[in-house]
């Protein structure tokens, strides 16, 4: 609850001062003070000088905008999405634009809902106070976002998540639980069941617990794509990590029946 009421306290500006204020530390290009991170803030250049030569349209933005509106107030611990989500996931053109000339404050409070929502409420403040002590906005959330559109845009764009993803570790931008379960989420919704569970796995190395909607999105498309080994094989490799299935959660989690039900409550838990 602290960390809740103190990202309140910063995205509630409650003096056009303080708005003043608030918008220019949330800001994505905000001048960074001295000795700053080499990871914060830096110029961010998705350039897919190869493969997506030929797609200029859906080309991820070079910069972002100088002076975002805050959103209205939120409470990180409601049912309701922290922000509105794109009315067309597909139209990454427009998406990439908003990007630009809105900036990433939305995107940030997505990202730190979603940790808050996890238990993950120092990691959430962490992400926090570089913005408000720093007045930069990480690059985690620049590289997440980009990740996140291409993820939300369908199963035509589940490579270029990936690469996005494998750009931001060459960049040395290190992800977070967020990061990772939106890429999970985003290749299982595709069908790409052994890449989502790749990530899965790699959620465990880096000592993140995946929620129960992550892990089930990537064992619902084992199911559907007929690839239960493959999931059984996913598990016990997750196990031996650690990591245990919670059974009453994944009941809440899933649609009480048809064949998929059924086949994820057989994979996770033999029944």
């Amino acid at each position: 609850m602290a960390a809740a009421a103190a990202a309140r306290r910063l995205l509630r500006p409650s003096t056009p001062a303080s708005v003043s204020n608030a918008s220019r530390l949330l800001s994505s290009t905000s001048s960074p003070p001295p000795h700053r991170s080499p990871n914060t803030n830096s110029p961010v250049a998705f350039d897919w000088s190869d493969d997506d030569a030929d797609n200029p349209a859906t080309s991820p933005p070079p910069a972002m905008a100088k002076n975002p509106e805050l959103p209205p107030p939120y409470d990180p611990f409601s049912k309701k999405p922290a922000v509105a989500e794109p009315s067309d996931p597909t139209n990454l053109q427009q998406i990439f634009h908003q990007m630009r000339t809105e900036g990433l404050t939305d995107y940030a409070i997505k990202m730190f809902d979603g940790l808050s929502k996890d238990g993950l409420t120092h990691e959430a403040l962490e992400l926090f106070a570089v913005i408000k002590d720093k007045g930069a906005m990480p690059d985690v959330v620049a590289h997440t976002a980009v990740l996140e559109a291409y993820a939300n845009a369908g199963p035509a764009h589940w490579r270029d998540a990936m690469r996005t993803y494998d750009r931001m570790l060459a960049s040395g931008v290190e992800p977070n639980a967020y990061t990772l379960a939106v890429l999970v989420r985003g290749l299982a919704a595709s069908d790409r069941c052994s890449e989502a569970g790749r990530y899965l796995v790699e959620m465990l190395n880096r000592r993140m617990r995946p929620n129960v909607v992550t892990y089930l999105s990537a064992f619902e498309a084992y199911v559907r794509m007929e690839k239960v080994e493959e999931g059984k094989l996913l598990l016990e490799t997750m196990k031996g990590k650690g990591f245990m299935p919670d059974e009453e959660a994944v009941r809440s989690g899933t649609v009480k029946r048809g064949h998929v039900f059924r086949g994820v409550m057989n994979l996770l838990f033999g029944k």
